[in-house]
């Protein structure tokens, strides 16, 4: 309840004496007093009302009124019982300290006026639970956070929005102010305000479980410095309701989300062409389709955070994304790979702010009919491991900057390449976990190094006699000569469809 509200009871009959720019303040209770320092009594908020038996000399308001000021009540209320009216020193006192002074009429009582405030701030409060409880209704509706923001401009008079971290407007009535994202992403530490005529205050969403850059940011029209305690409750009560349209918006707890997850797991393992084709059906994909594959690495962002930023980068396009250890993968329908890498890259600069010293990593592969799409998806992997390698906080390699090799090996037949990989290194692997040996990784460091008996020994830290018998055992295995060239590429080119 305002200040000026009670202007508004002509049962009461207040009068204001001073303080016609404090009306705005809100007033939680009412306390009577005549006590020449009351400030113990007193947590802020309050409608102080003496009958001024507390006042002797005109020193005796700047102990008063002082101390009433300094615990915060919202304003004070004096009986013309004892003087007929405040006395001029009390009233110079209260506008020292912009404390608004209100009058008491003699023929209302006290105990009228404390009853009569404290019933109406009891039906207020009614209503603000009503209002949450509604709030909590139209999310839990599907409604969104449309609704609450416009209670919040329409009860406060105070515009707010809601924000990705990519700039998507997620709840409110028009665009924000150009650059709250950025200064968002930037700032320093939260809350950050945006200073100028319409000065703006910008909060994060849930600061301290997730990262910046994987946030998303509340904006409020104001000055968040000079808010009262009711107005930064309700800033803080906003950021609940935003996590919770957050979380409702996560599709991991869907049944499309856990397809997604099944799918890009089916992609990247040993699951047979058709099954993946199958997959792809079972979420919705045409058969028409072609695809694009996206993969993502950041730190210090957890992978469930990288997972929630890949979706919002690709937002609208509807992309199936999984996780893969640490790495995030997305399938995206579409026959333009030009326009995807345009919203990913223009997201990736973005961002690069939010990451407070991380990096990110993004490999992009070219589009492929449903039939490829594994060879896509390690496109981007090869695409992403090469970004993550380059100095750059934030990184986007797309597939026309891959080595020829990779290229055409992402062309060739999942069913070709499965087969040609397993022809070559099923007999190396299967001997390794037999023996606890280590050809796999001998074989990579030999052909690492050209081919260099020296310079292989010493990488892996072992005798060159002991590097000839390995290489021999490799030869006998799988029935190639590593001296001949043409081995040495085929060898090089099954390690890299791993």
């Amino acid at each position: 309840m305002r200040l000026r509200s009670l202007l508004t009871m002509p049962e009461l009959g207040l009068e204001l004496v001073t303080g016609e720019d404090e009306l705005d303040r809100f007033v939680r209770w009412v306390v009577v007093t005549d006590m020449l320092d009351p400030s113990r009594y007193l947590s802020g908020g309050e409608l102080v009302v003496t009958g001024l038996y507390w006042h002797r000399e005109p020193a005796d308001s700047e102990i008063f009124v002082a101390a009433v000021a300094r615990a915060g009540a919202a304003a004070l209320a004096t009986g013309d019982a004892r003087y007929g009216g405040a006395p001029p020193d009390i009233v110079a006192a209260c506008r020292r300290y912009r404390l608004p002074l209100f009058r008491v009429p003699e023929n209302i009582a006290f105990a009228q006026v404390t009853e009569r405030i404290t019933r109406r701030l009891s039906t207020g409060r009614a209503a603000d639970l009503t209002a949450v409880l509604d709030r909590h209704r139209q999310l839990v509706a599907g409604d969104g956070l449309g609704p609450v923001l416009d209670l919040i401009e329409r009860d406060l008079g105070m515009r707010c929005w809601v924000l990705s971290t990519t700039g998507r407007l997620v709840a409110g009535r028009a665009e924000p102010p150009p650059g709250v994202t950025a200064a968002f992403l930037a700032a320093d530490r939260l809350p950050r305000l945006i200073a100028g005529d319409e000065p703006l205050s910008l909060f994060a969403v849930d600061e301290h479980a997730t990262s910046r850059a994987a946030d998303w940011l509340l904006v409020f029209e104001g000055d968040h410095r000079y808010w009262p305690e009711e107005r930064r409750a309700l800033a803080a009560e906003l950021a609940a309701v935003a996590a919770l349209e957050r979380a409702r918006h996560d599709d991991r707890q869907h049944t499309s989300g856990r397809l997604a997850q099944e799918l890009i797991q089916l992609i990247v393992s040993d699951a047979a062409p058709a099954e993946v084709r199958s997959r792809l059906e079972l979420t919705g994909a045409s058969t028409g389709e072609r695809y694009l594959a996206v993969a993502a690495d950041a730190t210090p962002l957890r992978p469930g955070e990288v997972r929630m930023l890949v979706r919002e980068i690709l937002f609208g396009r509807d992309p199936a994304v999984g996780v893969v250890e640490s790495e995030v993968i997305a399938l995206v329908a579409t026959h333009r790979a030009d326009a995807v890498v345009h919203e990913i890259r223009t997201a990736v600069a973005a961002l690069t702010a939010g990451l407070r010293g991380g990096r990110l990593s993004v490999g992009v592969s070219g589009v492929v009919d449903p039939d490829g799409v594994r060879g896509a998806v390690e496109e981007a992997r090869y695409a992403r491991r090469m970004a993550a390698a380059r100095p750059e906080p934030a990184c986007v390699v797309e597939h026309g900057e891959l080595g020829t090799h990779m290229l055409l090996l992402a062309s060739v037949p999942d069913e070709v390449r499965h087969m040609f990989r397993l022809r070559l290194l099923d007999p190396l692997t299967t001997y390794d976990q037999d023996n606890r040996a280590d050809l796999v990784h001998t074989l990579e460091s030999f052909l690492q190094v050209s081919g260099s008996w020296t310079k292989c020994a010493e990488l892996l830290h072992v005798h060159v006699n002991t590097l000839r018998y390995r290489v021999q055992r490799i030869e006998e295995l799988t029935g190639r000569d590593l001296s001949r060239l043409a081995d040495r590429v085929d060898f090089f080119l099954a390690l890299a469809l791993r």
